[in-house]
């Protein structure tokens, strides 16, 4: 301890103003840089939250956009739909029943026997279903092609349900009760 007295003695000329200086750098420092530092954290910090946000905004909007994309879409293919797929009345309803599928019994050499056709119009809706009763008679396979048929007929045809009516004592051909549905749109809506 004696030699930094004596040191501090003989050079008060240096140590002194280097003191003094040391001091000042110490103040500036704790009043001026570190205050800056610490803001300039706190500056990056938020930009990172800010660029998390941004993200986070981004891919909303990208969700929104691509539901919005898919809801037009879906709107113009419904439409293309009611356009080119359903019959536009009952009229067309009728002739695409009694012609096509009288065409397609035919095709697979199945006997067209009764039909029975009733529009059902549903509550709050733009579409009238066409049901459709009708009965068939020929071999198993000739009703498997009939239905493969109706399956891949670009009218639009709902298979509701196909039972088997009765059978003549094993011999002769199978009577088929077949329900089908088409739609339509009703005028208007």
């Amino acid at each position: 301890m004696a030699l930094v007295r004596r040191a501090v003695s003989e050079h008060r000329r240096v140590v002194v103003p280097l003191a003094v200086a040391f001091m000042v750098n110490v103040f500036v420092y704790a009043l001026a840089v570190y205050p800056l530092a610490q803001r300039v954290a706190n500056v990056e910090q938020r930009d990172r939250a800010a660029e998390q946000t941004l993200a986070a905004a981004r891919r909303e909007y990208d969700g929104a956009r691509g539901a919005l994309v898919g809801k037009e879409r879906a709107s113009t293919e419904l439409a293309r739909f009611y356009r080119e797929v359903l019959p536009q009345d009952l009229a067309g309803a009728r002739r695409l029943t009694h012609l096509r599928l009288a065409q397609l019994a035919r095709q697979a050499n199945l006997r067209y026997g009764r039909v029975a056709v009733e529009p059902v119009t549903a509550r709050n809706s733009s579409l009238t279903r066409l049901r459709i009763n009708m009965e068939l008679s020929g071999s198993y396979d000739d009703v498997r092609a009939f239905i493969y048929a109706l399956e891949t007929a670009p009218e639009f045809v709902v298979i509701d349900n196909i039972g088997l009516v009765g059978e003549r004592g094993g011999e002769g051909p199978l009577r088929f009760n077949v329900e089908l549905s088409t739609y339509f749109r009703i005028p208007g809506a």
